[in-house]
């Protein structure tokens, strides 16, 4: 066989084309053999003491760790954390300073939402177990000192610092312009105080548990600028307010202007902030209103005469009005920022006319009192209630020339919807209850106060028997749907009727008082005869609830003239009689 020549004492070994060349020495490959054995002994030997030392230091805390001062190094996990929490159950519980500006108080960590999360702390700190080769170094070489897990509930610390900021903070005030009755009212802004509450939680984490005598934590209060500032006050002021107060407004409803006052119209205005400005509005229920009482909306309004401060004066018609009230407050705020001699308009509206006007009112005349009659009664309640609502619907009635007065339609029906209670009252000379008694006290005063202002006496009753307090044949009594008083105005004067009632409650007796009002017209005179056709009262016994006993007493006529003269003419015009005859009051007894 072909081979190529080696050492001598070599092996030839095969060549690519078959033949044989010289081999490496049996000694060398048996070196190789023992390094490759030791490397592999060697592995065996470490990585049987990494798995010692993973053994031992499992997942205990790196030896000499600190958390928060707190030893927990060595020990599990468990322990660590029960360790951790042992040695900071003092410290945790310690409330934490908390200063603004000049104040501070003192907070529970639980109320600002502060904990540490103890197994957290451990986990960080490195107990756990892992087969991290820098972690079993660290176990054998640590010995740091950590800071705990802080946990912050971010909802109660937000709410613990609004209410510092409610506390020790200020809201910023906008400065403002009010209109009292007739000026502009200035109120100053104010720089207001907030508390800075970005980066407050960080704070707070970084202070407990620090190693101070206590946590404390400083926060600061910036500056709040107002919306509205000085400067947009007096601008308002110069571009409204001023001009605003400057005179009069004038609105023209057809031919009927209503002229507003600043003192009138002043507290209807407003400046409202709008974007870092005052802009004028205003109150529009207030200006309509103040537009209302000079016109009247939908239906106008008669004039009238009416007593003030005791004499009779003139309250003017009022112009019946439609408008839309956008009408009014868009032009009025135009009106009030011009110059004098431009604070006039007309105002698109629909215009009524009364159909009684002031001129119509003043026609009347009606400037004296012309006659007052005065009654008294004896204490009761129900006349005091009775009586005085009667006055209350009669006084104030005006009568025109020839119109006709009726007590009855003036008062309406006696019910206790209509304002009166029970009370006594007459009928067939027997006293019984019913409601209103006690109306014909304002019957008697009212026929006698038209008898001496000379009134057509159209319809008058006497009471059937007669009573005391009474002008004897001169007293009138009134029944609904039965009886009523009517008297005329027959003179060309208006009549105004005025009726007071002072009650009897807590006094001897009540007044009515009852007073009319014209030009004078008629010169009156009254005499009353003699009592004749006397008549003797009976007996009569009776029961039931209804009964009230009376001691009964005599009828009798009697006939009272009334002289009617013209005012400042001594011609005797007319002389009426009123014949009354009065029947006896029976003697009533009342049995079960």
């Amino acid at each position: 066989m072909t081979g190529v020549a080696g050492e001598s004492t070599g092996e030839l070994l095969p060549v690519p084309d078959g033949s044989a060349q010289p081999g490496k020495p049996k000694k060398e490959r048996e070196g190789g053999r023992l390094v490759l054995f030791v490397v592999l002994l060697l592995a065996v030997l470490l990585a049987g003491g990494y798995v010692a030392a993973y053994a031992v230091a499992g997942d205990k805390v790196p030896r000499g760790t600190t958390v928060a001062g707190v030893a927990i190094g060595g020990k599990t996990p468990q322990a660590a954390a029960q360790a951790l929490e042992d040695g900071l159950a003092d410290r945790v519980a310690e409330p934490v300073l908390v200063a603004v500006g000049s104040e501070s108080r003192e907070l529970a960590p639980a109320e600002l939402g502060l904990s540490v999360d103890y197994v957290a702390s451990v986990s960080e700190a490195g107990g756990q177990r892992t087969w991290d080769p820098q972690r079993l170094w660290d176990y054998y070489t640590g010995g740091e000192d950590l800071d705990p897990v802080v946990r912050l509930d971010e909802g109660k610390l937000e709410r613990v610092l609004d209410d510092l900021d409610a506390a020790y903070g200020t809201k910023a005030k906008n400065g403002a312009i009010s209109f009292d009755t007739g000026r502009a009212v200035v109120t100053e802004p104010q720089v207001g105080q907030a508390l800075d509450k970005e980066g407050a939680a960080d704070l707070f984490r970084e202070a407990w548990l620090a190693d101070v005598e206590q946590a404390a934590v400083t926060l600061r209060l910036d500056d709040i600028a107002p919306g509205i500032d000085s400067a947009d006050v007096q601008q308002a002021m110069d571009t409204f307010a001023n001009p605003a107060l400057s005179g009069p407004v004038t609105l023209v409803f057809g031919g009927s202007p209503v002229e507003l006052s600043p003192r009138d119209y002043a507290p209807a205005l407003r400046l409202k902030p709008v974007d870092g400005t005052l802009v004028p509005a205003l109150k529009k229920k207030a200006i309509t209103a103040l537009v209302d009482a000079g016109i009247t909306s939908e239906a106008p309004v008669d004039a009238t005469v009416a007593l003030v401060n005791g004499k009779p004066k003139v309250i003017p018609a009022k112009p019946g009005v439609s408008y839309e009230p956008e009408a009014v407050t868009d032009l009025f705020l135009d009106l009030v920022q011009q110059p004098e001699g431009s604070r006039s308009a007309e105002v698109e509206a629909t215009v009524a006319e009364p159909e009684f006007t002031t001129k119509d009112a003043k026609a009347l005349k009606i400037k004296e009192q012309v006659s007052t009659f005065t009654t008294y009664y004896p204490p009761a309640e129900y006349r005091d209630i009775n009586i005085g609502r009667a006055a209350e619907l009669i006084t104030g009635t005006v009568l025109k020339p020839g119109e006709t007065f009726s007590l009855n339609d003036t008062v309406g029906e006696r019910t206790e919807a209509n304002g009166f209670t029970t009370g006594f009252v007459i009928q067939n000379g027997i006293f019984k209850e019913d409601l209103g008694g006690g109306v014909s006290q304002m019957a008697t005063t009212t026929f006698n106060a038209a008898y001496f202002a000379g009134l057509e006496d159209v319809e008058h009753k006497a009471h059937s028997v007669y009573i005391d307090r009474y002008p004897v044949g001169r007293e009138a009594t009134v029944a609904w749907g039965a009886v009523d008083l009517r008297f005329a105005n027959n003179t060309p004067y208006g009549i105004l009727i005025d009726a007071v009632v002072i009650p009897s409650a807590g006094r001897s007796q009540g007044t009515v008082t009852v007073t009319m009002y014209s030009t004078k017209y008629w010169d009156i005179t009254s005499s009353t005869g003699d009592r004749y056709n006397f008549t003797s009262p009976g007996t009569q016994t009776m029961s039931g609830p209804d009964c009230v006993p009376n001691q009964g007493y005599g009828g009798f006529d009697i006939d009272v003239k009334r002289y009617i003269r013209r005012v400042g003419d001594p011609t005797l015009l007319e002389t009426e009689n009123l014949f009354t005859r009065y029947i006896p009051s029976d003697t009533v007894i009342c049995k079960p």
